[in-house]
């Protein structure tokens, strides 16, 4: 009996095992799927959170870069006044196409035509060289009164300096000193230095444009002795050509190798014949009025050559055919002497 019994309860704890068995399969899949609704409900918030942040950020900047209306009708005003603007320079230009000139510019064109120099001429020179100075203003420059008298008759000569790189020191003095005796320097606000001397010549050229209207611009060492009365005639039996380069002109050999004193680094922009372009020797030349204001509002690279202190200004007005004619100067007659080179005048020939 007992052994029946205890087989019967055999069926009855299987039965209850395998019912076990689902309830932990039905538990763990609810589990996961708890799992899942909860993460699926949470990245959907941080969604929505990031959606309203970024709408947030939109509206906040919009809020700060709207105008306000006193702003929008200044805007207005300004484009129309533009407009007007725009409208009166097409008449303008078409009033200047018909012929149109105003009364003032006429006058002061007639004025200052009537007032134009011959030339005005500037002697480079440096610190320690006054009695070069001196020499000069005895021999051909004058002084005082008679330099006036020289400007009556359309020449303006004056020596170009720098300043000292320790300004206000004693070169700077024995400069301001002499210049206040003699007014008769340009004294440009730059070094006054070797290296320096490219820039100078410009700025003389760009200063002498801007302070004195003349037919010519000429560019004087303080070593030269020159014939005013010849290069004044020189010079007017030329003003009737609108661009004159005229000096003593020459070429020079464009040296490649790295090794010498006056290697060219952009030897190869001058060809096969490494040479330099013709031009004015550097102690006397002279250029016309349109020339000179071409050079004074340019920028112009420098070259390592001997002499060449201004030749890349006078390349680039050649290469643009600016240059009607080029005068050179043979070393003989009346016109300017270097005394230590025992030469005694360089005169202009065609």
């Amino acid at each position: 009996m007992r052994s029946r019994r205890s087989s019967n309860r055999l069926p009855n704890s299987g039965g209850f095992g395998f019912h076990s068995r689902i309830s932990a399969l039905f538990l763990s899949m609810f589990a996961t799927m708890a799992t899942i609704y909860v993460a699926a409900r949470m990245w959907q918030d941080a969604e929505s959170r990031v959606y309203l942040i970024q709408q947030l950020r939109t509206t906040t900047a919009l809020g700060n870069s709207a105008i306000s209306v006193d702003n929008k009708l200044k805007v207005e005003a300004c484009r129309e006044q533009e407009h007007k603007l725009s409208a009166l320079e097409m008449d303008l230009s078409a009033a200047r196409q018909e012929g149109f000139v105003s009364k003032e510019r006429l006058e002061n064109d007639s004025t200052r035509s009537k007032k134009r120099l011959l030339a005005v001429i500037g002697v480079i020179t440096t610190f320690g060289r006054k009695k070069n100075r001196d020499a000069i203003r005895k021999a051909w420059m004058g002084s005082g009164a008679a330099l006036r008298e020289l400007e009556e008759k359309g020449i303006v000569v004056r020596f170009v300096i720098g300043r000292s790189a320790n300004r206000r020191d004693s070169l700077d003095r024995e400069i301001d000193n002499e210049h206040r005796q003699t007014d008769d320097f340009i004294v440009l606000n730059q070094v006054e230095a070797p290296e320096e001397c490219s820039n100078k010549i410009k700025f003389f050229f760009v200063h002498a444009v801007e302070s004195w209207d003349a037919e010519f611009y000429v560019k004087v060492n303080d070593d030269v002795y020159v014939n005013i009365d010849t290069l004044g005639a020189t010079l007017s039996a030329h003003s009737d050509k609108p661009r004159v380069y005229m000096g003593c002109m020459k070429s020079g050999q464009v040296f490649s190798e790295p090794t010498h004193k006056w290697y060219e680094p952009d030897w190869w922009k001058f060809g096969d014949a490494k040479s330099y372009f013709r031009h004015a020797s550097g102690e006397i030349y002279a250029l016309s009025r349109a020339l000179a204001q071409f050079i004074s509002i340019n920028s112009f690279p420098l070259l390592a050559g001997p002499f060449f202190e201004y030749m890349p200004m006078m390349m680039r007005v050649q290469a643009l055919g600016l240059s009607d004619s080029m005068l050179s100067m043979s070393m003989r007659g009346n016109f300017a002497a270097r005394p230590h080179l025992q030469v005694r005048y360089a005169q202009p020939s065609d």
